[in-house]
């Protein structure tokens, strides 16, 4: 391992040069590679009030690819209705069949997504659970068991036609309308995912109210339940885990994590969750995205901001981070505004005090029930 003293490359070069940064500083006992789940052009795309065309989503995730992220989460298959913005779905997937060696997931809400995902030749479905019930009736409209059965045979549907399955579950650490949510009951969900044949769980801070403690917290009893962030290797720094090395239940899903950085504890959490084994992190291009339906729910973490943190750790992501920030200042010129992500605004030599972006409102959780977000 490299002396955490000294400064390399993120591909383990020595470091200094200006065009170099950041400079690369290991930390003991977290990951060598991490993969970013990238989620821009379906959570960061789907709230977007004005329609974004075909083309340039398309693009947007040619652009992202060429980057460097191996996977990209394209689109959902839910109904128009519902959101609008993705109405598209079946015209964009197939402008992507060109993608080679690109992991394109998409979300599906029900049976009848599934279906349509299916008939385009999609390899990998998300569905997305609750933990609490007041979420889960207002994205849901359903319970959070009511819900669960719903899952159970789009699941099972997918398994059999040998598809990639991610369970996505929100409200991991706090509900706007319940307040703080109990890890057992979290763990409960979780457990009921992976029993029904998910191979990744993405925990969702879904109102960004999370803290590291919490986090080790919530991945420590997930251990003890036989879900370990990474099934059959060590989770080193998380308290009360079982023995290092311990692995998970036979089949257990690998832990992603899904921080939304609404209080500034995005970035924390996230090495949080690194230091407990996690290494898959779900991140949005340029900070877009955020929850219409849960109130205080402001943007995703944003992919350019953890790239800066992972490299600076010296850890592998296969993202160029200059290529990643010009494609977000690409598409937020498409948007009309500047893009919220500090390190996309700093390479771009226009960060200041003055230059973050107003946060906007987010739409009232309760006018209408919508299967939509993490």
């Amino acid at each position: 391992m490299t002396d955490a003293t000294t400064p390399t490359t993120p591909g383990g070069r020595p470091g200094g040069s200006p065009d170099e940064l950041p400079m690369a500083f290991p930390l003991n006992g977290l990951p060598a590679r991490v993969r970013i789940h990238e989620v821009g052009p379906r959570d960061g795309l789907q709230n977007e009030s004005a329609t974004v065309p075909v083309e340039v989503k398309a693009e947007f995730i040619e652009r992202l690819a060429a980057a460097g992220l191996s996977t990209v989460e394209a689109t959902s298959f839910v109904h128009p209705k519902w959101v609008p913005q993705l109405a598209d779905a079946e015209e964009l997937y197939p402008r992507l069949a060109g993608l080679e060696g690109v992991r394109l997931p998409v979300l599906v809400p029900n049976a009848r997504g599934l279906e349509r995902a299916l008939a385009l030749g999609a390899r990998e479905v998300a569905v997305f659970a609750s933990a609490t019930e007041s979420f889960a009736k207002a994205n849901l409209n359903r319970t959070v068991d009511g819900a669960l059965e719903m899952f159970e045979p789009v699941v099972s549907r997918a398994k059999q036609e040998g598809l990639r399955v991610r369970g996505y579950l929100s409200m991991c650490f706090g509900d706007p309308w319940e307040g703080p949510v109990p890890v057992d009951q979290v763990v409960r969900v979780c457990r009921a995912l992976a029993g029904m044949g998910c191979d990744e769980l993405s925990l969702g801070d879904t109102i960004g109210v999370a803290t590291p403690g919490h986090v080790h917290a919530l991945l420590a009893a997930l251990r003890t339940a036989g879900l370990p962030a990474s099934p059959g290797a060590a989770s080193p720094g998380v308290p009360g885990s079982a023995s290092p090395g311990a692995p998970g239940a036979p089949g257990a899903p690998v832990l992603a994590v899904h921080f939304h950085d609404t209080y500034g504890q995005a970035l924390s959490n996230t090495l949080a969750a690194l230091q407990c084994g996690v290494t898959t992190v779900d991140a949005s291009a340029g900070g877009l995205g955020g929850c219409p339906y849960a109130r205080s729910a402001t943007g995703n973490l944003a992919t350019e901001d953890l790239v800066w943190m992972l490299h600076g750790l010296g850890i592998e992501t296969g993202v160029e981070l200059a290529r990643l920030s010009a494609t977000s200042r690409w598409m937020a010129e498409r948007l009309g505004r500047p893009s919220p992500s500090r390190t996309v605004r700093a390479l771009a030599g226009t960060a200041s005090p003055d230059s973050s972006p107003e946060p906007q409102e987010s739409q009232d959780a309760q006018d209408s029930p919508s299967p939509k977000e993490q």
